[in-house]
């Protein structure tokens, strides 16, 4: 199946689902495909639990009054699930024929590479147009500058590391703050140089140790009694934040070292103002696709625009860090 054609303009029936890790957003964005569809005068479904959800037949119709109250809420009402048995065909098989027998021609996946992998598979193997909407919080998919609920976890992590602030500098002491993204440090370098930290730890640049270790030090001399650190979960320093922090302390023992892990608080939460805008532009935008008979794509936005992106090079592209980001940031440490 080709990514635009004319045989499935008409759709009448459309189903959505959010896959992988939630994300602040989701069901604001489940609220907008919801209405889209009423708008349009398209039958609309959810389906609970993502593919797993698919496989077992959890697909119910939704209306404008079902998404009520629900553009605040964290999370996702339709929950997520991981799904083994959806990467197999007759996993697929089974999705697909649930499918069919609602009548349900399209489908708008909510979640990240792993749920558009698994979306542009099904589409392939049958005759089912497909839509993703990029959310996860780490903000690492090719062909978006935000995906839904990043600006929410920047925001979460920021509040979150100004109260750790007072304590540091109650006690002297030099906190180390691991944020999400494995891959990606657009969370610890924003939110890094928003909370005013005093290094930030991102797998795209590879400070080193000893560069670290200086870099502290100057610090220390400077007349800086505490400091923060951020550190991206995939940095490459050490094996993990808590030996790094254990390498510092044994090195400047002149500083009382802390470790705070935010963890999955992270993804929690009310979305921003921001994160509600961008989903419900983005359900409008995957419904309005789908009816212009466009299927393979993502939704996305690039200086405020909304743009489609094929799933193809979503999956395969790699978001680039903002290196004026990473100029800032080191002129900000000083």
């Amino acid at each position: 199946m080709t990514s635009t054609n004319s045989n499935i303009s008409k759709i009448t029936k459309i189903a959505v689902l959010t896959s992988g890790g939630d994300s602040p957003g989701m069901n604001a964005a489940i609220r907008s495909v919801v209405r889209s569809c009423a708008y349009y005068k398209i039958s609309c479904f959810g389906v609970k639990q993502g593919y797993q959800g698919l496989i077992e037949g959890k697909i119910n119709p939704l209306g404008p009054r079902s998404v009520n109250n629900i553009i605040n809420k964290g999370g996702t009402i339709l929950k997520s699930a991981r799904s083994n048995e959806f990467r197999t065909k007759e996993g697929r098989e089974k999705a697909f024929h649930n499918l069919q027998k609602q009548g349900i021609e399209a489908l708008v996946v909510i979640g990240g590479d792993g749920s558009f992998t698994g979306g542009l598979i099904f589409q392939e193997e049958f005759e089912i147009s497909v839509i993703g909407i990029p959310g996860t919080i780490d903000n690492d998919i090719f062909g978006t500058s935000h995906t839904l609920g990043y600006d929410t976890a920047l925001n979460t992590v920021v509040e979150a590391v100004d109260k750790i602030r007072d304590t540091a500098i109650s006690h002297n002491r030099l906190f180390f703050v691991e944020v999400m993204g494995r891959d990606a440090g657009h969370i610890a370098l924003n939110t890094g140089i928003g909370a005013g930290a005093e290094e930030i730890l991102i797998p795209e640049e590879d400070m080193g140790l000893e560069r670290l270790l200086e870099s502290l030090k100057r610090s220390k001399k400077s007349g800086k009694l505490s400091s923060i650190v951020m550190v991206a979960e995939g940095d490459k320093i050490g094996k993990n934040v808590f030996e790094l922090a254990e390498y510092i302390e044994e090195n400047l023992p002149d500083y009382e070292v802390r470790v705070s892990v935010l963890g999955h608080m992270q993804r929690g939460g009310a979305p921003t103002c921001f994160d509600r805008v961008l989903a419900s532009r983005m359900g409008l935008k995957a419904v309005e696709a789908l009816r212009d008979g466009i299927s393979a794509n993502m939704v996305g936005i690039n200086c405020g625009k909304m743009i489609l992106t094929p799933l193809k090079k979503a999956i395969k592209g790699k978001s680039k860090i903002d290196t004026e980001l990473v100029r800032v940031s080191e002129i900000m440490r000083l």
